[in-house]
């Protein structure tokens, strides 16, 4: 069974900076995309980054410039790097994975429990 563990939130001040970690564990074939949303009070689950295989990773239009998404493959972790923290960023944050279970078929989409960022003024 696939299970996705996240790790690293917390509360910081604004302007501060937090990591997010992510680790994908069980048995599978592949990894296709890995990447974090985030769900803010009274608000939808929205995009934060997202990284497929080397590539640089795309971002929302909020965090570009001040959030780095990165992968390790061989860990099968994905890393989420929150500088220049600003209050609307406060959400639980939710480890996403695009995963191939077996050579041949589907894939399929795993999700964390979520771990919560508070960012105070």
């Amino acid at each position: 069974q696939v299970q996705l563990v996240e790790s690293g939130g917390g509360l910081v001040q604004t302007g501060g900076s937090l990591r997010l970690s992510c680790a994908a564990s069980g048995s599978f074939f592949s990894i296709n995309t890995m990447g974090w949303y985030r769900q803010a009070p009274g608000k939808q689950r929205e995009l934060v980054a997202a990284v497929t295989g080397g590539s640089n990773g795309n971002y929302a239009d909020s965090v570009k410039g001040r959030f780095t998404i990165s992968r390790d493959n061989p860990s099968n972790t994905v890393y989420l790097q929150m500088n220049s923290l600003r209050a609307e960023d406060t959400a639980v944050y939710y480890c996403n994975a695009n995963i191939r279970p077996r050579v041949i078929g589907p894939t399929m989409t795993y999700w964390g429990k979520g771990t919560l960022v508070t960012v105070s003024s």
